[in-house]
């Protein structure tokens, strides 16, 4: 208890799934956490005591100034942000149009350079900070050829390219490389059984994970025991990776 005592911290996609793991492990941890999500009602249910749950649209550099000027105004500073909005798509090369390519590439990867572009500018000037992005096992591996797998390969090349920018300022940035965890987001996919249950016996811990397991490997990549790393890629994924 207490890694984040006195932090303030950003985490986008913060009300459901993974996200709102990390808002609540980040919370119990010490930290004023702003749970940034475009769903209304569910940060509605999500603000309480230390959590503040903030309007985003990540794909929007209007939403990004406004959160970081009222997160700054209210608290006076921003030590954390974890890039963790998302969506994704089942559909394969075959099947891909612009209209599918299009809001992936631009939640997913342009939304994490919305995030890295505002928070770092901002960290730049307080000379300290940690991002914390979110990509896939997808971009380390093949495996599925769609355009999910391109937006987090995105992700990947932009959180190195801001590992090197930022580090002279203090601001370390690195990335996580979930597998397959059980969230609204897999469990809806129309092929969920099916593949979940393939990616369970093909992963050498023979089971996907559960969204705390990748909020804890964040906690420790945004608090002060990872002083020293910048420009990490730290798989979560039961070894699925290392096949």
């Amino acid at each position: 208890m207490g890694r984040l005592n006195d932090k303030v911290a950003i985490v986008t996609g913060g009300a459901s799934g993974i996200g709102h793991s990390i808002v609540q492990l980040f919370k119990q941890e010490g930290a004023t956490v702003i749970a940034a999500d475009i769903n209304d009602k569910a940060l509605k249910e999500i603000s309480a005591d230390k959590v503040h749950g903030m309007k985003l649209d990540v794909s929007s550099e209007e939403d990004w100034k406004k959160l970081v000027h009222d997160v700054d105004e209210k608290f006076g500073k921003i030590d954390i942000l974890v890039n963790n909005a998302g969506i994704t798509s089942e559909k394969g090369i075959d099947q891909v149009t612009y209209e599918n390519w299009e809001p992936l590439l631009k939640i997913n990867g342009f939304g994490t350079m919305l995030g890295i572009k505002h928070l770092g500018a901002y960290m730049k000037k307080q000379q300290k900070g940690a991002i914390v992005n979110l990509t896939s096992v997808t971009a380390q591996i093949g495996m599925g050829l769609n355009s999910y797998s391109a937006s987090k390969g995105s992700v990947r090349a932009i959180s190195k390219a801001a590992a090197s920018e930022l580090g002279h300022a203090g601001v370390r940035v690195n990335a996580v490389f979930p597998g397959i965890i059980r969230t609204p987001m897999s469990e809806g996919l129309e092929s969920s059984s099916e593949m979940l249950a393939q990616i369970e016996a093909m992963t050498p811990l023979q089971r996907i994970g559960e969204p705390d397991e990748v909020a804890n490997a964040i906690l420790f990549l945004a608090s002060d025991e990872a002083s020293f790393i910048t420009g990490a890629e730290l798989s979560i994924d039961g070894g699925y990776s290392a096949r």
